[in-house]
């Protein structure tokens, strides 16, 4: 029997159960085709004491988070669009300046700090995986390349490089151990600090059928009062929060030191706490009533593609996104069914999908095939793939989505 990774009780309600699956950024290469894969159980629970939901363990954080990890945050234009604002509202909102230390945990490849930096306020990531890191380097930023906890904060401390501002942007999710990743930033913050966390929301991931946001690499589903509970056990009071569109509906959590922050309480923190509480976040029994949605997604996802293979129609994927693998992985498609996916990342252009083994080609090899239908995996970015890919307009394509439910874009 599981034990909650936050308070310890006993797990015994199921929120969702998706078989097995390889980590979701395994990708393959040619030689590792022939080679069998690692697969670990994907089962979500939730715990009816702290309201945290999360995957049972399997696999360790070195496992999924390795020297070549291939999520690059910067080919996202979206995503730097976001991240450049971010920079500026809290610039302004808590007068940073020259004198000023921003910190970013899961720094990537430095797609958010270019902007802090190109404002000249000191600063520095933290970064574990090396393929990341070494893309931030380049851009000039400095990284510390080692996974963030209370003992990392120490140090830093130690070193005099205490922070005004800690951003930690969908990286609360991926953390196994959430109560030493908390505690790091009450040590890590000056006195009147602020930390800001951006993550998923959990009650957008059950209302809008988002199921293949889960895999291995997620090890929590974060709810606001799961999210306020954790940080007040760990030396954090959250005193804001703003509801955001990214990844298909996220929250941005502020906040401060429990013994030393200075910022007052904002209302929308009680409007947010009573939504998920009249939608029923604090039931198990909503929990229980999430696992029917993945079978009817794969259903009609599964029905789509053998009616367009049998009308002799031709389709391809885009976008090598985590959340397409756990969508084709637990539907069963392979690539008699979609026989590549389009990725802008180099780092994933020769390589396959793992578990489907789906090759992952660039995007000069659709503007050559020209096929009937593209199924945009990253359904969260819909609108920014459509308008890059509104070519295939030119020859009668069409896009496709599966996420919440199947939907065709003429």
């Amino acid at each position: 029997m599981m034990h909650c990774r936050h308070c310890y009780h006993e797990l015994q309600h199921p929120f969702l159960d998706l078989g097995s699956a390889p980590p979701s950024n395994a990708y393959l290469s040619k030689d590792g085709l022939s080679e069998p894969e690692v697969w670990f159980p994907l089962r979500v629970l939730v715990c009816n004491h702290c309201w945290l939901v999360q995957t049972e363990d399997h696999a360790g954080r070195e496992a999924l988070f390795s020297k070549d990890y291939a999520y690059f945050s910067s080919f996202s234009s979206s995503w730097l669009v976001h991240s450049k604002r971010y920079v500026e509202t809290m610039a302004t909102r808590f007068g940073l300046n020259e004198k000023s230390c921003v910190v970013e945990i899961a720094a990537n490849d430095g797609y958010m700090l270019q902007y802090v930096q190109a404002r000249k306020i000191p600063c520095y990531g933290i970064e574990p995986t090396a393929s990341t890191a070494a893309a931030a380097r380049a851009k000039g930023i400095c990284i510390e390349e080692e996974f963030f906890g209370v003992t990392l904060a120490d140090q830093l401390v130690a070193q005099g490089r205490q922070a005004d501002l800690t951003a930690a942007n969908n990286v609360l999710a991926h953390v196994p151990d959430i109560n030493d990743f908390v505690g790091g930033f009450a040590r890590l913050l000056k006195p009147q600090g602020v930390a800001t966390f951006e993550f998923p929301h959990l009650l957008r991931m059950v209302t809008e059928n988002q199921f293949d946001t889960a895999y291995h690499e997620h090890y929590s589903y974060l709810s606001l009062h799961a999210v306020r509970t954790v940080f007040e056990a760990n030396g954090l009071a959250i005193f804001d929060v703003e509801e955001l569109p990214t990844h298909g509906g996220s929250l941005r959590v502020f906040a401060q030191r429990l013994d030393s922050g200075l910022h007052k309480c904002e209302p929308a923190v009680d409007h947010i706490l009573s939504q998920e509480k009249t939608a029923g976040l604090l039931s198990t029994a909503l929990y229980a009533e999430f696992m029917r949605q993945p079978a009817r997604i794969t259903r009609e996802l599964l029905s789509f593609l053998i009616k367009a293979a049998n009308e002799g129609k031709t389709i391809c994927a885009y976008g090598a996104a985590a959340k397409g693998n756990t969508l084709l992985n637990f539907a069963g498609v392979r690539p008699h069914l979609l026989p590549y996916v389009v990725d802008l990342n180099p780092a994933k252009q020769g390589k396959y999908m793992p578990g489907s083994q789906i090759p992952i080609v660039d995007e000069a090899h659709l503007r050559s095939h020209r096929p009937d239908y593209v199924l945009i995996l990253p359904w969260n970015l819909r609108e920014e793939v459509m308008q890059q890919l509104s070519y295939i307009q030119e020859w009668g394509g069409v896009f496709v989505t599966a996420i919440p439910s199947l939907k065709v874009v003429a």
